[in-house]
């Protein structure tokens, strides 16, 4: 066989495989992103601010609401997915558990909501509004997490993903006609945003419930291995919900001026372009390395790594040398921003980075107790250390925080790789019947 034939065996399956994706997922992710965009651009600096703030607090609580609870339906009904009955109870059971939760959480996180935009002065009226999207928005985002688990077990990915681009298109398209009457203010852009989020949450309810056809029955044993199954990850979890808003938060609480949280928000927004291509890691990149023989292992990973790397460098490299371009898609509010833009890039490239690092590793079951655990010590050390010595109320100082931050995870996680490569991955006690079973 040629080496040109070879090539087109390896790759072309692969560029198959990113097509679909794209086509699917990364419609449904460039919606979203546009729609972010289209906000900063069609808002004023203090609506942007607003915006900005209830939408990244949303999204942190919406992880606490779930806390990983969603993610224990595949591996607790393992093989058995034709038990359409055993799948109806196991939601149920997640319902429930998601109830008491929510009745916990919520009114904590309102109270913290509120505590946290008080330095802004929005006006009891305006913070009661946005309390009031969270609460709602976020239980109905914890429905998603709940019953599009259902779709992907029962291997329905179409409609998982229709449902998604109905949304994402569905929302982008009305903010423009919005836009075209010029009728586009915050409220437009909360609403349409809300929306989107119960519609998606409706449409993977109603077609989970065709699915099993049954409405099932919680049970206190299966709360029970729910409970037990997501326990080891709700530390970690708990620390990465806050962490995806730090910037956020700290702006919120110690910047001056609502120009500053809108100025980060925005800068976020360019952050998340990046998200498109990390989104390919646990769909195309985890199954890959994860069937990958281990003699062309180190090599693959080394040429993989240092492409990611290289990709990153290059992005970040024109984030600073052409600010211009990233600061076209914020519009003319944001000019000002040149290095905030590069720092805000850089940060973002770095964490593709360790979060690509990371996605190999557990694939390869390079994965230590002492990884999450010396990650959230150092993270929480290093953010202690500028939270004493560094002015915080400036967005390039919070910018700088979060590349330090990030720099934190990427060490990590090489020193996770050079381990993993040195002392073998992590071992599973198996059942010994599997093992006579293999060698047989």
């Amino acid at each position: 066989m040629s080496k040109l034939q070879t090539a087109k065996e390896f790759f072309f399956p692969k560029f198959r495989q990113v097509f679909h994706f794209l086509t699917r997922q990364g419609i449904a992710m460039a919606g979203n992103l546009c729609y972010g965009l289209l906000c900063v651009r069609m808002l004023p600096v203090p609506d942007y601010a607003k915006f900005a703030v209830l939408f990244g607090y949303m999204g942190s609580l919406t992880v606490l609401l779930d806390i990983g609870i969603a993610s224990t339906l595949a591996p607790l009904v393992g093989e058995h997915i034709e038990n359409l009955q055993l799948i109806a109870d196991y939601v149920a059971s997640i319902r429930r558990i998601a109830l008491k939760l929510y009745l916990i959480v919520a009114p904590i996180a309102v109270v913290i909501f509120v505590l946290l935009v008080q330095k802004q002065h929005w006006g009891i009226l305006v913070v009661s509004q946005m309390a009031a999207v969270l609460v709602v928005t976020a239980w109905f985002a914890r429905v998603s997490s709940s019953y599009g688990s259902v779709l992907t077990i029962r291997r329905d990915r179409s409609r998982y993903y229709r449902a998604q681009i109905i949304g994402s298109v569905g929302s982008l398209s009305l903010l423009v006609i919005f836009w075209l009457f010029h009728s586009v203010n915050l409220y437009v852009c909360i609403l349409l945003n809300m929306a989107q989020i119960i519609f998606i949450a409706g449409s993977y309810f109603q077609r989970a419930r065709q699915l099993l056809k049954s409405k099932g029955k919680a049970s206190a044993s299966k709360e029970k291995a729910i409970v037990r199954l997501a326990m080891p990850n709700m530390p970690s979890t708990i620390f990465y919900a806050i962490q995806g808003q730090i910037t956020l938060m700290l702006i919120t609480v110690f910047g001056h001026s609502s120009s500053s949280v809108a100025d980060v928000g925005a800068l976020n927004r360019l952050s998340q372009i990046l998200v498109v291509f990390s989104q390919m890691n646990p769909i195309l990149v985890e199954p890959f390395f994860a069937r990958l023989p281990a003699a062309r292992l180190k090599k693959i990973y080394l040429l993989s790594v240092a492409f990611v790397i290289f990709c990153a460098a290059i992005f970040s490299a024109l984030a600073f040398l052409f600010p211009g371009i990233f600061l076209l898609i914020l519009g003319s509010k944001y000019q000002s921003l040149r290095i905030e833009v590069g720092l805000v890039i850089l940060g973002s490239a770095i964490n593709y980075v360790s979060g690509f690092l990371w996605v190999v590793h557990s694939s390869r079951r390079f994965v230590y107790w002492w990884n999450n655990l010396s990650n959230i010590l150092c993270t929480v050390l290093v953010q202690a250390v500028f939270v004493w010595k560094f002015d915080l109320s400036t967005v390039r100082n919070v910018l700088i925080f979060n590349i330090a931050t990030a720099l934190v995870s990427l060490v990590i996680s090489i020193a996770c790789g050079i381990y993993g490569f040195t002392y073998g991955p992590q071992t599973i006690h198996r059942n010994p019947a599997e093992v006579i079973g293999e060698t047989s």
